[in-house]
């Protein structure tokens, strides 16, 4: 299966200022498998250390930081002969010795002729727990779930990929049953790679849910496993309330719905730990529609959405019946697993950061702000064919903003100031408003 972030790992590969790689990415979104495959496709070797229960390694990197000698143990444990850019030394689970992630740094000073990739599910827990990290000495990327572009290209609609990535809207509209058809199918499925094969696979909506209550359940034991008897407790807690915390009209993030009686400080450590792992994205409400956006964050106010859309609906118990024939029942509940599809694709597919805004006299909420250049983009999103844009509307007359922009299952559009993406084309909403800056 087909992942996008490999052409950024090629990129990587060749810049002339290339560092030690921190691949970042909650557990189970397929970070090895992203790391031995684009060894597999771009060097002769791969020298592969998993630094979970490795005793050996872990007293390898005890003594001192000289890469000679570091190098001798990693070929010793692989097998491998390391040789510079001919290599992908690839350190897994590098949490677990902290002086490996601290190598990093030694490794870019002193031997930057070798590639190293280091990944870890719980980095970001143990970097709050003080592991010292390579500030400056490392480049970051985030592997997350399947985007839909790259669902699409795992269930082999390549042509269906060809076809969005060609700009051509009238051929995209003429095809749209089809893409509404698999990105339903998204809804339910997800992104996580085990859901994804299984669905290919079998093609039994059963056996994927059973993968994704699976996965569930293996969170759940890592909340048990990496933090204390009341942390964990908390950890369920806020886990457990997210479909419920989005399926509310207003879906900002309240404690007292996560606990009765319950403030921030009950769970701030909770929602962080969360966040550090990537199982969830906190989106922050802005105070204003200024620039930039992140001048008007504000911290204590924010919505929480899921990593994965597919386990978002397993948590919530959604069946693949009542997504595929849009039930009346599931209406306030589609509104969050369609702005959850958004923010997905928003995160894994541009570089916008997103934030959302509420009026203070309550005219309407903005579901996602975002920020290209020096122009403040409102971005409202429907789960149907709704022309209806009253909060971008109200918006638009109290601030004048060049461009809005509605997602929904309507056809591709530009009415003045408003422009319409449709939902399974939504990722290219970059490219759009691109194009419209540049008169074309």
């Amino acid at each position: 299966m087909e992942r996008l972030i490999i052409k950024k790992l090629e990129q990587w590969k060749n810049s002339p200022n290339r560092k030690p790689l921190i691949l970042r990415g909650a557990r189970q979104v397929g970070k090895t498998w992203v790391m031995k495959e684009f060894g597999r496709r771009y060097f002769k070797s791969v020298a592969y250390i998993n630094f979970d229960n490795n005793s050996a390694m872990k007293a390898a990197f005890e003594t001192d930081f000289d890469i000679k000698r570091l190098l001798l143990a990693i070929g010793a444990q692989t097998g491998i002969s390391v040789k510079p850019d001919e290599t992908l030394i690839i350190f897994d689970e590098v949490q677990e010795v902290p002086r490996a992630l601290s190598s990093l740094k030694y490794f870019c000073e002193n031997a930057p002729e070798y590639a190293v990739i280091a990944a870890g599910s719980q980095m970001g827990v143990a970097l709050h727990n003080g592991t010292s990290f390579p500030v400056g000495k490392v480049d970051l990327m985030t592997l997350y779930p399947f985007s839909f572009i790259e669902f699409l290209l795992a269930c082999e609609s390549e042509q269906l990929v060809s076809v969005l990535e060609s700009g051509d809207w009238a051929l995209i509209t003429s095809l749209k049953s089809k893409f509404i058809s698999r990105m339903k199918e998204y809804f339910y499925v997800g992104g996580m790679p085990q859901a994804v094969k299984t669905f290919i696979d079998e093609q039994d909506w059963s056996k994927v849910r059973e993968v994704q209550n699976n996965l569930l359940e293996v969170y759940a034991q890592d909340f048990s496993k990496h933090a204390s008897s009341t942390l964990s407790t908390r950890l369920n807690q806020v886990w457990t309330s997210l479909p419920a915390q989005l399926s509310k009209e207003n879906r900002k993030f309240i404690y007292g719905q996560v606990k009765k009686g319950a403030r921030a400080k009950d769970f701030e450590l909770a929602i962080q730990w969360l966040s550090d792992c990537g199982l969830i994205h906190l989106v922050h409400s802005v105070s204003k529609p200024g620039y930039p956006l992140k001048a008007y964050e504000e911290l204590d106010s924010f919505k929480i959405y899921m990593n994965d859309i597919g386990l978002l609906c397993a948590l919530g118990n959604t069946d693949i019946k009542t997504i595929l024939d849009d039930n009346a029942f599931f209406v306030e509940f589609k509104g969050a697993v369609t702005e959850q599809y958004v923010l997905q694709q928003l995160i894994s597919c541009t570089d916008f950061k997103p934030f959302y805004y509420s009026s203070p006299n309550s005219t309407g909420e903005i579901d996602f702000m975002i920020q290209l250049e020096d122009q403040i983009i409102p971005v409202e999103v429907k789960s149907a064919e709704n022309l209806q844009a009253k909060s971008l509307k109200s918006f638009h007359q109290k601030y004048n903003n060049r461009y809005s922009v509605r997602t929904s299952l309507s056809d591709f559009r530009i009415d003045d100031w408003l422009t319409n993406i449709p939902l399974y084309a939504v990722h290219l909403i970059k490219n759009v408003l691109s194009q419209q800056q540049a008169g074309k």
